[in-house]
């Protein structure tokens, strides 16, 4: 499979930079989208310079990755091209017509392109700076870009349709060149060819509505139970039936809900297929698979009810698909293959391929929950977990990484902690060879610890929590708010709080408050509000450097989150000294105002009792 990979890469290449051309080199552009037609021609001249560069660099042995990405923008340029020839060629004034539909179009273009590059590593391939620079400068561009939609077509296309909606003979003749105008159409013959294509485009119509008359027709009368040509692939194993809620078991392999439930049980802990014993009893549901069902349902005009007994939660479940590179088939197929060759270059490559095939899942997991499913069913996470050990920083930081990108995916965190990381994923997080791997790791650890269960296994861990506390201190700004997010998560459980104060998280969350530059403000005083609920953490509060003038300065100036974690912690500390911090509060002339001022305010309200609270009591008598 892997040969077929690169022998496909050169004719892809050719096919590509041939299809660009084609697309680049379009005469005469058509009169309506002209903005959105002429940054998609701009945008695929830049793709064109990077094939060619790639083309002329001879490597017989492209990353499988930068194929499966070459494959997307193959499969985006493409359409891109039909629909520009359909602007340019079809009915100008159908066209306008359509206008949101057109600029919606271009717009899912350009996101298809955004999807297709986060998967292509553009360190691995050997092209110059200056390309680099344009394809990184088209990346960022196409994430961001937003639906545009142009007014000046928009409103003649409105002056259009009133001028259809009136009566015969009473319109203005002026309007009409206007609007024709607008279009490119000026003379006889502009109007003799459009009068043309406007036949062809209202045959179509009618010929594509008596298609669907004729199906529904056709389709009526049939019971729930007429046979159809399911694909198999859309056919549960068990009752070999279409599937109506198709999940993924703990084996990566797919069944109908009430099948694999009725399976389970009745007693069974093993995939019928592959007759794997079942790690856990989580049924994932696939919600790509259910997407390409419900389309295909569509397609073959089989009423939806047969697919799902609730058309409104389909329709949320075809949005959700959406979220990866392409929602087709083939495009799933095409992140699988690539997917089992890169994790085969893990378990067999040397530690050059290791790394770089690392890398290609890191970029491959960055996008996409059903990417994410994809590579941990093609056996992954385990290869990865072992990589955590490796000497080689690159490697270490690649697959740490890639293991915080999966993660992101809910039962990719069952698989990580049955892959025993954590010891691994701690030892990166302690002494990782690079900081970039040793921040990730912090990350990865609050991604896994978003399962109760796993905050216990983590906090468990003698050196997690003490490593997550030196990040604290020794991170960039991203690191030591990554350490303290996971600490956030880890302190919800009770042993972890008493763990974390013993590893010295209080005062160096109290230095953090006070240092502007450190960029952590929320998440160290959310850290202190829950070490407060134990006695060990009180004292620790108490005993560091007086907090209160702190406090009353983020009540004034600190985030809605900031306020109610300052006033947890105000009211924490007057419950233990309440003389002591009223004293300190009527001191400080900005307190009380600040105070007051929250004390009626919706959100903190609830967190505020005036009647447990002596310093508030005496403030009444100083006014």
């Amino acid at each position: 499979m892997g040969s077929s990979i690169f022998l496909q890469s050169n004719s892809l290449l050719e096919s590509l930079i041939h299809l660009s051309n084609e697309v680049s080199s379009i005469e005469k552009l058509p009169s309506i989208q002209v903005r959105n037609v002429s940054t998609m021609l701009r945008r695929i001249k830049v793709l064109t310079s990077l094939f060619e560069e790639i083309q002329e660099s001879n490597n017989p042995m492209l990353p499988p990755s930068s194929v499966l990405c070459l494959s997307e923008l193959f499969s985006v340029i493409r359409r891109v091209k039909s629909t520009m020839e359909g602007c340019k060629n079809g009915s100008s004034l159908w066209g306008l017509i359509q206008t949101e539909r057109l600029s919606n179009q271009f717009h899912v273009f350009v996101k298809e392109i955004a999807r297709a590059l986060d998967i292509l590593p553009l360190s691995l391939l050997t092209v110059t700076v200056d390309i680099k620079e344009q394809i990184e400068l088209l990346h960022r561009q196409a994430k961001r870009v937003e639906l545009y939609v142009d007014p000046k077509e928009i409103q003649t296309r409105d002056v259009l349709l009133t001028l259809m909606a009136s009566e015969k003979n009473m319109f203005d003749v002026e309007t009409v060149k206007h609007v024709f105008n607008s279009v490119g159409l000026k003379t006889v013959l502009d109007y003799e060819e459009e009068m043309s294509k406007l036949e062809d485009e209202v045959h179509k119509q009618a010929e594509s509505e008596e298609n669907d008359v004729r199906q529904v027709s056709g389709s009526v009368g049939k019971s729930t139970s007429a046979p159809f040509n399911v694909p198999d692939e859309f056919r549960c194993p068990i009752s070999l039936d279409l599937m109506k809620d198709p999940v993924i078991v703990a084996s990566g392999h797919t069944y109908d809900r009430s099948s694999i439930a009725q399976w389970i049980n009745t007693g069974h802990y093993t995939c019928p297929k592959s007759g794997q014993r079942l790690i856990h009893m989580a049924l994932i549901p696939n919600y790509a698979l259910k997407s390409l069902v419900h389309q295909w349902c569509q397609e073959n005009n089989i009423p939806l009810m047969e697919c799902s007994s609730n058309a409104e939660s389909e329709k949320k479940t075809c949005e959700k698909a959406v979220d990866h590179i392409s929602a087709t088939k083939v495009a799933i197929d095409s992140v699988k293959r690539t997917a089992e060759f890169v994790v085969g270059k893990l378990a067999m490559g040397s530690v050059d391929i290791q790394r770089q095939a690392a890398y290609e899942l890191r970029l491959l997991a960055k996008t996409g929950m059903d990417n994410r499913r994809i590579i941990a069913e093609a056996g992954a996470i385990p290869f990865l977990v072992t990589m955590l050990s490796s000497n080689d920083p690159r490697t270490q930081e690649n697959a740490v990484t890639a293991l915080l990108n999966l993660s992101i995916f809910d039962n990719n965190k069952i698989l990580i902690m049955a892959a025993g990381a954590i010891k691994n994923i701690v030892d990166v997080l302690e002494s990782g060879k690079t900081m970039e791997a040793r921040e990730n790791a912090a990350a990865a650890i609050f991604s896994l610890s978003m399962i109760d269960d796993f905050k216990v296994a983590i906090g468990a861990h003698s050196q997690a929590i003490p490593a997550l506390v030196g990040l604290l201190r020794e991170g960039t700004t991203t690191g030591k708010r990554d350490a303290a997010m996971a600490l956030c998560n880890l302190a919800l459980y009770n042993a972890n709080k008493l763990k974390t104060v013993a590893a010295g998280a209080v005062p160096l969350l109290i230095e953090l408050l006070m240092d502007d530059k450190a960029g952590i403000t929320d998440d160290a005083l959310g850290v202190l509000a829950l070490l407060l609920s134990c006695p060990q953490g009180l004292e620790a509060i108490k005993k560091s450097r007086p907090l209160v003038p702190l406090l009353i300065d983020l009540l004034r100036f600190g985030s809605a989150k900031g306020k109610e974690n300052s006033i947890t912690l105000l009211l924490g500390l007057c419950k233990d000294g309440g003389e002591e911090v009223a004293r300190r509060l009527l001191i400080n002339p900005r307190s009380i105002p600040s105070l007051q001022s929250l004390a009626t305010d919706g959100q903190v309200r609830l967190m505020f009792n005036r009647s447990e609270l002596k310093w508030l009591k005496l403030s009444d008598s100083e006014q």
